[in-house]
């Protein structure tokens, strides 16, 4: 059948490339509790930074993330501020700010964060500004971002529902989360299929962080949907 999009408004009482919010070190491996590291993580440390720059930013990446489709579904973000959480290189980041908007670049990886320094140097873009962010927290302020983006880095976070709860206080009273990511199914990109987050845990997790309003896309990327949230 083909797929449909998919629009809801849910009541709060009727019942987010590869991440880049990575462990940098072997204390960071864990939840903080001795229990294990999440299994997507620990998949993703078998690359090296180098590794994951290039799959970042390959042509195979741009040829099943659509970013062109991906930013004619944001709308005209001329003038607004956004936060990329889990940046990484920049793949989007660089896109939204060619479109006018004032980009967060966000990740906890400094090496991310130095090559997307070097990056925005190198092609003078003045409206990006990098965010060292902590592990378990966007480190917003309140209201400050009309956006927030998420793309292959929901399924990467611990305590989702906690974490989406204080990117939603960053939110402006109008604001809006985006989470792009894998559907829970074998495909021929992403995470192994155990490691993913279906469409219904991302809804289910983001109504318990207090998010009321969504719209599930599941016809516009061949292998990801996109839920947004207010």
């Amino acid at each position: 059948m083909k797929k449909q999009i998919i629009t809801a408004i849910l009541a709060i009482a009727s019942t987010s490339t590869i991440m880049a919010q990575e462990h940098q070190n072997k204390k960071h491996h864990g939840h903080g509790d001795g229990k294990p590291a999440h299994s997507a993580n620990e998949y993703m440390h078998k690359s090296s930074t180098d590794d994951l720059i290039n799959r970042f930013e390959s042509k195979e990446r741009d040829e099943y993330q659509q970013p062109h489709k991906v930013m004619q579904y944001l709308g005209d973000i001329n003038g607004k501020a956004i936060m990329d959480i889990g940046a990484g290189t920049g793949y989007f980041s660089v896109k939204l700010a060619k479109h006018g908007a004032n980009v967060i670049a966000a990740d906890v990886n400094d090496e991310f964060q130095t090559f997307l320094k070097k990056r925005i140097e190198d092609n003078k873009i003045e409206n990006i500004t990098l965010r060292k962010i902590p592990f378990d927290s966007p480190d917003l302020k309140d209201n400050e971002v009309d956006m927030v983006l998420i793309v292959n880095s929901y399924h990467h976070i611990d305590n989702r529902a906690e974490y989406f709860a204080k990117v939603k206080k960053g939110l402006k009273n109008d604001g809006e989360l985006v989470v792009i990511d894998f559907f829970k199914t074998d495909v021929p990109v992403g995470p192994p299929t155990n490691h993913k987050v279906s469409i219904d845990e991302v809804v289910a997790e983001l109504k318990k962080a207090g998010y009321t309003s969504f719209e599930v896309n599941v016809d516009l990327l061949p292998y990801q949907f996109i839920v947004k949230a207010k």
